[in-house]
């Protein structure tokens, strides 16, 4: 028999036993959500269709999943997909998840990311190594890539961090913009009215609303902010001292600086240091987050405290409520849970003689 150009990718990929779930797919003529719930041994599959995936699965060398997955019955696993740039808020983020997993009897699995293809091939391992569920903190909770691929297996999903949910999936957030607009108030309560701001990842929802709030209080007060007052930042602490350099660079510098969050704060802080820049005599400096790196730097960072501890054990708890729903046939009806937030004053801030 003649073999065709499928056939023959087919026994390649099964040679070098790198076969995926999508391979499977092809190969069997049905979508990745069926394989899926071939494999978990979930949802409705006739007995054709899993035939086909299953005659798929051996040729391919996929059975080496299954058997893991065999070997767990009655064990459940917390997939993690991570590729945060702040150290920080990954830090207390996992302490939560880790605690709630631990207290559950679950196993927290983690794989990290870093560009689209790493990330397919992530969520690959972590359906290989029989995650029940994953858990997407940001910024991958807003990328449409990744949740297009997770949508597409079937498998339980919860957004982390997202201040746009998606109404098909759970997620556990804060109330960025209230948050931001907190700030913003504080700062002009305190008798600022030149401040500075910088951006965070603009591929990130709750980054888009902090600033939007942050025009929208200054606004309010009667304040237009110039393009000069605001510089982009990704979320890290070098993105930060570019931001920073930037602001405090120019002729007449503002008077405080807010920033997305605590890593790019922390930055200020440094910058302002080494322009001899007394914080907060000669310059007020605020963040984002509250992550452990407000009360390592000197002097302490005003900030937005988001529970990201308390968000991680809620979406560890959320996300395991819809796998033992999934297990048992039930329903499951996608969970939004908005957690609350506090302004925390600290020495980075003061007022205005």
């Amino acid at each position: 028999m003649k073999e065709t150009q499928s056939d023959s990718k087919a026994g390649n990929r099964a040679a070098g036993s790198g076969a995926t779930v999508w391979d499977v797919a092809s190969l069997a003529g049905v979508s990745a959500m069926t394989v899926s719930r071939v494999i978990n041994g979930t949802g409705s599959v006739s007995d054709k269709t899993r035939e086909k995936v299953m005659r798929a699965v051996q040729e391919l060398n996929y059975h080496v999943n299954v058997a893991a997955r065999a070997a767990r019955v009655g064990t459940l696993r917390v997939g993690l997909l991570y590729s945060n740039p702040s150290a920080a808020f990954l830090s207390a983020f996992l302490v939560g998840a880790l605690g709630e997993c631990g207290r559950n009897g679950a196993h927290l699995i983690l794989e990290n990311c870093d560009n689209l293809r790493s990330q397919r091939k992530a969520i690959e391992r972590l359906v290989a190594d029989g995650a029940d569920g994953i858990l997407v903190p940001p910024p991958l909770c807003d990328s449409r890539s990744a949740i297009k691929q997770l949508t597409a297996l079937g498998i339980p999903t919860l957004a982390v961090a997202t201040a746009r949910p998606s109404p098909l999936m759970s997620a556990v957030r804060i109330d960025d913009y209230a948050g931001a607009l907190t700030m913003t108030k504080y700062l002009l309560e305190q008798g600022h009215t030149d401040i500075g701001f910088i951006k965070g990842d603009p591929q990130h929802t709750p980054a888009q609303l902090r600033y939007q709030a942050f025009i929208d209080a200054m606004r309010e007060a009667g304040h237009e902010v110039p393009a000069q007052r605001v510089a982009q930042g990704m979320f890290t602490y070098r993105s930060g001292l570019l931001a920073a350099r930037e602001l405090l660079a120019q002729p007449t510098r503002p008077t405080a600086i807010f920033a997305s969050n605590d890593d790019m704060a922390a930055a200020v802080v440094a910058v302002a240091h080494g322009m001899h820049l007394q914080v907060p005599d000669d310059l007020a400096v605020c963040g984002f987050d509250d992550t452990p790196v407000a009360t390592t730097v000197w002097p302490e960072l005003s900030t937005i405290h988001q529970p990201i501890t308390e968000m991680a054990r809620s979406a560890v708890a959320l996300l395991l409520e819809h796998i033992r729903a999934r297990r048992s046939g039930q329903a499951y009806e996608p969970q939004h849970r908005l957690m609350p937030y506090t302004l925390v004053v600290r020495e980075s801030t003061s007022g205005q003689e």
